[in-house]
């Protein structure tokens, strides 16, 4: 059987709804990681130091585990299809007016804002992918909805290089508006979650904490685990665009630059998708293991590699593992939460996790600063322990493959 075997077996409309899905994460990562892109730009224009504007990525993650709470519970009382649509919308507004802002400040506080939207689009689309499927097809579609925020991360990469000379970094937040269009595709081409709409029919609703209860270890053990994901992620992506211009003296502008993260990506791509389909064989724990133990080997290629080439495949290579072991993710927290918090759990440990990872990015810089600026040394310090930190929480947590959702 083919790796894509499970994805032609979906109908027309279960196709619709995990290519809405998908883009949904896509078009929130390409807002998200815009910011990334420009954060020497930033700070040349309003006179600050580089940390200071990282401060910008450090409030969106906080502020998502607001929007995963917020928007997960409306998504679990009132359907994930009209919240999903209320919660693009948001980001997209917020987004378009980061390119207005005046001062640093102003720019921190919609970015803050941004993050709370950003914040509920994965728990969401993730429930409603995976409640629209069948459960023989999750790991691959898990794989690919993941995938979305490397795509995300390329499609910004592709901007920030064709467009950034000639717009500047206010002119890419303009474009980062463009999300909202996802909308009417949505409201046209995608059903509401048929599990959810049985629910609806047979049970009550019910409170948080009614919903939680007997539930609260496994919240907790989730929140961590995201936490080293995110880390783990984060890590090996938000200062690489800084490592470029610093460590290996590269515009971030230039195709040589582009060129490395369109690398990056395309191993983020493959790896989601290889390590998500080999999850429906070997398990969802299994798989996460040997994706970040893999990465350790591949370090010393993917910052001290010591030509473009080399530092191509790295980037690559490092990518498979990382966004390997991500590919699992969506599939394994939907299967781990209970069903009447489907929307609500598996999106705000997600965030939770982001949040007690938030500072990773300040995090790289000081360690960087204090070993005389080297973003390689510090990202590669860092991706190592995290690795090994991730392992073994994933070993030590529970697992619930093929779990019928009905």
């Amino acid at each position: 059987m083919s790796l894509l075997a499970p994805l032609r077996e979906l109908d027309t409309t279960q196709r619709h709804t995990v290519l809405a899905s998908f883009l949904g994460w896509t078009l929130d990562a390409f807002d998200y990681f815009l910011l990334t892109f420009v954060i020497v730009a930033v700070s040349k224009e309003f006179g600050v130091d580089n940390a200071k504007v990282t401060y910008g990525l450090f409030l969106t993650l906080a502020a998502r585990p607001i929007g995963a709470l917020l928007f997960g519970r409306l998504a679990d009382r009132y359907g994930r299809r009209p919240i999903l649509m209320l919660d693009v919308i948001l980001f997209s507004l917020f987004e378009l007016a980061t390119a207005f802002s005046t001062s640093l400040t102003m720019l921190l506080v919609l970015r803050f804002l941004f993050g709370i939207a950003m914040g509920g689009e994965w728990g969401i689309g993730a429930s409603l992918a995976m409640e629209s499927i069948p459960a023989k097809s999750r790991g691959l579609i898990s794989g690919l909805l993941q995938s979305g925020y490397p795509c995300g991360f390329f499609l910004a990469a592709l901007a920030n290089w064709l467009l950034f000379d000639h717009i500047g970094w206010r002119g890419l937040f303009v474009v980062g508006a463009v999300p909202a269009l996802l909308v009417l595709y949505i409201r046209r081409s995608v059903p509401e979650s048929p599990v959810w709409q049985s629910g609806q029919a047979q049970h009550r609703k019910v409170g948080v904490l009614e919903s939680m209860r007997g539930h609260w270890k496994l919240a907790i053990y989730l929140m961590l685990l995201m936490a080293a994901f995110n880390m783990f992620s984060h890590g090996s992506q938000d200062m690489y665009h800084t490592f470029e211009e610093v460590n290996l003296h590269l515009d971030t502008s230039s195709g040589a630059a582009f060129m490395l993260v369109a690398l990056l990506n395309l191993g983020a791509l493959a790896g989601g998708l290889f390590f998500g389909t080999l999850s429906e064989r070997i398990g969802r724990r299994k798989a996460m293991i040997i994706a970040a133990l893999l990465a350790i080997p591949v370090i010393p290629l993917w910052t001290y590699g010591g030509s473009l080439l080399l530092l191509g495949l790295g980037a690559f290579l490092i990518q498979v593992m990382v966004q390997g072991a991500w590919g699992v993710v969506p599939t394994h927290l939907n299967e781990l939460s209970p069903s009447s918090m489907r929307a609500t759990l598996p999106g705000f440990a997600y965030q939770m996790g982001n949040l007690l990872a938030a500072g990773t990015a300040t995090a790289q810089t000081w360690i960087a600063h204090w070993h005389g600026g080297d973003y390689a040394f510090a990202m590669s310090l860092w991706i190592a322990v995290v690795a090994l930190i991730l392992a073994l929480l994933v070993w030590l947590g529970p697992e619930a493959r093929g779990l019928d959702f009905g």
